[in-house]
C-alpha cells in the first residue's frame, strides 16, 4: 500500500477527498501524514478527525525529515501556498503532485491560487476554465501536466460561482489522478 503525505495551507476539502478514496479502497493508499504550512488550518482538523497524524511545518528541511520517518512513497500538494524547494524534490522526483483551480498555462504560477484564479477567469472573458493535476518542480504550476478537465463559464457567472463548479470536478480528477500515478509506482 502506498503511503502518501498531503500537504496544505487551508480547509482541505481535495485532503477530504483524498482520505475518502483511501478509506474506501478506491486509492490503494492511505495517508499517512498531514503537514499544514499554516497553523490553524481546517486542514488538520480533517485529518485529526480521520486519526492522521498531522502537524504545521514551514521548513522544507522539517517537512522532508516528517515525510520520510513517515516513510511516504508520493507527495500530494491539496490547496498548499508554498513553492517546494530543492530538498523536496530531490527526495521525491516525479512523486510530488498539485492540482491547480485553471487550465494550466491559463491564470497559473505566483499569486495565482483560490479565488484570485477564478476571478481572474472571469475578469478576462474566458469561455472555459477548469482544473490541471501536475507534476510539481522548482517553480508554480510549471511541471508536467498529467490530467486536465474542463468547466464552462457561464455568462454572467461571479469568480465564486466558476468557484464552485471547478471544485466539483477537482476532487475526482485528482483522486482519479492520484490512483494512476499510483498503479504506475509499481511498474
Amino acid at each position: 500500500m502506498v503511503k502518501l503525505g498531503v500537504l496544505i495551507s487551508g480547509g482541505g476539502t481535495n485532503l477530504q477527498a483524498i482520505i475518502d478514496a483511501c478509506q474506501t479502497g478506491y486509492l490503494d493508499a492511505e495517508v499517512a501524514l498531514v503537514i499544514s504550512s499554516v497553523p490553524g488550518a481546517y486542514g488538520l482538523e480533517r485529518a485529526r478527525q480521520a486519526g492522521i497524524e498531522q502537524a504545521h511545518l514551514t521548513d522544507d528541511t522539517d517537512i522532508l525529515e516528517a515525510l520520510l520517518d513517515h516513510e511516504v512513497d508520493l507527495v500530494v500538494l491539496a490547496g498548499y501556498l508554498k513553492l517546494v524547494t530543492q530538498p523536496l524534490l530531490e527526495a521525491y522526483p516525479d512523486r510530488i503532485l498539485n492540482i491547480h483551480p485553471s487550465l494550466i498555462p491559463s491564470f497559473s504560477g505566483k499569486d495565482y491560487y483560490g479565488l484570485k484564479v477564478h476571478q481572474a477567469a472571469v475578469d478576462r472573458g474566458v469561455k472555459v476554465s477548469g482544473a490541471t493535476v501536475h507534476r510539481v518542480n522548482a517553480e508554480f504550476d510549471e511541471g508536467e501536466i498529467l490530467a486536465q478537465e474542463i468547466v464552462p463559464v457561464l455568462e454572467g457567472d461571479r469568480a465564486e460561482d466558476l468557484q464552485q463548479r471547478v471544485l466539483k470536478i477537482e476532487h475526482q480528477l485528482y483522486v482519479d489522478t492520484i490512483k494512476k500515478v499510483i498503479q504506475n509506482l509499481g511498474e
